[in-house]
C-alpha cells in the first residue's frame, strides 16, 4: 500500500495565489488593450485641428482657381465671339446661347461661370469684352473677372 502523504496547506495555498496572481495579470492585460474616452478625444482633437489647418490652406487657393478658371473660360469665349463676327460681319454682339446654337461655341465648352452664373459679352467696335460677375455673382463690382 502506498503511504498516503499528508496534505501540505502551504503548498495549496501557494497554488491558489499564483493562480490568482495569473488571473489578476491577465485581467489587467486586457484592462490595457482599451482606450480611455480621454485618449480618444485626444486624437479626435488632434485630427479636427489638422482639418482646420488643410481647410485654411486650401480654401484660399480654391477661390484662385475659380478665378483662373473664369479668366480661361471668359478668353475662349472672347475667341468664339471674335470666329462669330469674322463670319457674320453685320452681326450685332451675340450671346453664349447663340454662339453654342451657331455651333462656334462647343456644347462641351463651359458656357457659364466656375459660381454658375452667365458669361456677359459686350462688343465695341473691335473691342470684345467677356464679363464673369464674379465670386459674388453681381455685374459691375470690383470682383467681376474679364
Amino acid at each position: 500500500m502506498e503511504s498516503l502523504r499528508p496534505i501540505d496547506p502551504t503548498a495549496t495555498t501557494v497554488r491558489r495565489s499564483v493562480r490568482a496572481a495569473r488571473r489578476l495579470a491577465r485581467a489587467r492585460r486586457r484592462a490595457q488593450a482599451g482606450m480611455t474616452l480621454v485618449e480618444i478625444m485626444i486624437v479626435v482633437i488632434i485630427m479636427a485641428m489638422i482639418a482646420a489647418a488643410v481647410g485654411v490652406a486650401v480654401l484660399p487657393r480654391l477661390n484662385e482657381a475659380r478665378v483662373q478658371q473664369a479668366r480661361t473660360d471668359a478668353q475662349s469665349i472672347r475667341s468664339a465671339v471674335e470666329m462669330y463676327l469674322a463670319q457674320n460681319p453685320s452681326a450685332d454682339c451675340p450671346s453664349v446661347d447663340e454662339l453654342v446654337s451657331e455651333r462656334i461655341l462647343s456644347a462641351q465648352t463651359r458656357s457659364r461661370d466656375p459660381w454658375d452664373n452667365d458669361f456677359s459679352v459686350e462688343c465695341e467696335g473691335e473691342d470684345i469684352t467677356v464679363i464673369s460677375g464674379g465670386p459674388d455673382g453681381q455685374m459691375g463690382t470690383e470682383d467681376d473677372v474679364q
